[in-house]
């Protein structure tokens, strides 16, 4: 029984020891969903905008962010957006692409750094039309010497002139 007790006791001596190491968080941009670009609705082409001719909609519900240290002293952010996505009636298959992109801005925003296009891809099943999702996440590497946080990262649906003036008409949903 006392081989029990020293043995628990060992234990815990070394985790006591293991806990004053100190783990160095990497820094992070400031990472926000556009307004404007935080919906996209879809129309068959040459269809007034009603839900009859409605092919997709989506909206940009959150986002995950990971900041860790790599090799060389830089910085490696992954983004993922989180998207509720729908299947309009005039849509054709179960298939459904949501285009979005992702832009790196000086901290005052008076700056674009970099600009990364990307593309969901969504296969609804059988007869589902909505779908909450998460994107593959995009990497941004940030060298040795620039500060993550010194910079902000935005993230919206690539949409076209007129989508994204009926967004700004509309006003956000």
């Amino acid at each position: 029984m006392w081989r029990f007790g020293v043995l628990i006791l060992a234990g815990l001596v070394a985790a006591c020891g293991s806990s004053t190491r100190q783990t160095v968080l990497a820094p992070c941009p400031r990472v926000t969903i556009l307004a404007d670009g935080s919906d996209i609705t879809r129309f068959r082409p040459g269809a007034p905008p009603d839900l009859a001719a409605m092919v997709v909609d989506g909206r940009m519900a959150g986002v995950g962010v990971t900041c860790d240290y790599v090799r060389g002293g830089g910085v490696e952010v992954k983004i993922a957006a989180i998207m509720d996505v729908e299947r309009g009636p005039a849509s054709r298959g179960n298939r459904a692409e949501f285009p979005w992109f992702l832009a790196v801005t000086s901290g005052d925003d008076s700056q674009l750094v970099q600009r990364k296009e990307a593309l969901l891809l969504v296969n609804f099943e059988g007869n589902q039309t909505r779908a909450r999702v998460t994107t593959a996440p995009e990497t941004i590497i940030f060298q040795a010497g620039r500060n993550p946080a010194e910079y902000r990262v935005r993230i919206s649906f690539a949409l076209t002139t007129e989508e994204l003036d009926r967004n700004r008409r509309r006003g956000p949903r």
